[in-house]
């Protein structure tokens, strides 16, 4: 299919919404949160952060805006899609994309977080790879996850000394 209106526009396009909608959520819930007599830590890294995902989604417009999509990949996609609205839902008004502490407030332990300790980064790790490998772009994703593996690494430290004050 040719034009504007490719299947990859369509994936890319719902992914953009999708992502833009999560930072009008987080933004929301991190002006509630600090309202709530919260504060944010390891906020240093936090750009470095929207800037790798920016250019993850800039680099996948670019390169991928006209392939034909791989449909099994694609349905490993929608179930991270599903993982994701999980940890969202689970952590509710406390989702956000910075690491915010409320003091005296408990750990989530319900939801994906009885599994995994961060379920919202090995859900991320997996989206910075499987999408690009929807369009065979698997060279593309290798080099992103490395970079979202260095990221991760600095903002799970920062979030665990968080969690330990």
């Amino acid at each position: 299919m040719t034009g504007v209106f490719t299947p990859a526009a369509l994936i890319l396009a719902l992914v953009t919404l999708q992502r833009l909608g999560e930072l009008v959520l987080a933004k929301r819930n991190t002006q509630r949160l600090l309202a709530r007599g919260a504060h944010e830590e390891g906020a240093a890294h936090y750009s470095t952060i929207v800037l790798l995902h920016a250019a993850w989604l800039v680099g996948l417009w670019y390169l991928a805006f006209d392939r034909e999509p791989r449909l099994g990949w694609l349905a490993v996609f929608v179930v991270l899609q599903v993982a994701r609205v999980w940890v969202i839902t689970t952590l509710g008004e406390r989702w956000t994309t910075r690491i915010i502490v409320l003091p005296a407030a408990p750990l989530v332990a319900s939801g994906p977080f009885r599994f995994v300790r961060h379920p919202n980064y090995c859900v991320v790790a997996a989206e910075i790879i499987v999408l690009p490998l929807v369009f065979d772009l698997w060279i593309y994703g290798i080099v992103f996850s490395i970079l979202n593996a260095l990221v991760l690494w600095r903002r799970i430290h920062a979030e665990e000394a968080a969690l330990r004050s």
